[in-house]
């Protein structure tokens, strides 16, 4: 897939509030600094249409980004940022909550997972709470240019295992990097394979 045109479409706190235009929606999620909105430019070429920062929990909103006039790539709050206040984690809460399980456009929520980490118990149960609500998702492994091919293959495998654990079967996996674009063609692969099906 080729992405010829990407721009800001509008945010939203409600399902309600999302843009009136009713079109397939691909959604991507993870822990504050997790470094999504990198990723998102990375994958629309476009290093200024997600706002990137270095102090988490910066996206509040949910924040729909037009592609080549025909879907939507949605931008979620990031969740597990402890330093927030317990009110200010349960807005953000009720907001992802809401999207993720009353959007009826959703095709796919992408999961992003630093790859040089352990995955974490947040992360865990919140994909448990995707496959109780049969919400269907996809794994992205972030900053994976960050060490050498072994360790990350060793880590990634890791992952697998502690998630083997809870999960017969493990949905679609991909490794990123927004530095060099790794996992950039399979995923808008992957968007337009889904594309292509509806």
């Amino acid at each position: 897939m080729k992405i010829s045109e990407a721009r800001f479409a509008g945010s939203s706190t409600r399902v309600s509030q999302k843009p009136s235009r009713a079109l397939p929606e691909f959604a991507f999620i993870g822990r504050s600094n997790v470094g999504k909105s990198s990723l998102i430019n990375m994958l629309c070429s476009n290093g200024k249409l997600a706002m990137t920062s270095s102090t988490p929990g910066k996206t509040k909103v949910v924040n729909h980004f037009l592609i080549n006039d025909s879907w939507y790539l949605v931008d979620l709050p990031g969740y597990g940022y402890a330093s927030m206040g317990q009110k200010g984690r349960d807005e953000l809460a009720a907001i992802i909550r809401d999207y993720i399980f009353n959007s009826e456009q959703m095709c796919l929520l992408f999961v992003l997972i630093d790859s040089r980490h352990d995955i974490g118990r947040i992360d865990l149960d919140f994909i448990a709470d995707l496959g109780a609500n049969e919400v269907p998702f996809a794994i992205i492994y972030t900053k994976c240019d960050k060490q050498g091919p072994n360790v990350l293959a060793a880590q990634i495998e890791r992952n697998r295992n502690i998630l083997l654990e809870q999960w017969e079967e493990l949905p679609p996996v991909f490794c990123s990097s927004s530095q060099n674009g790794k996992g950039r063609k399979e995923i808008l692969e992957h968007i337009e394979s889904i594309l292509n099906t509806i």
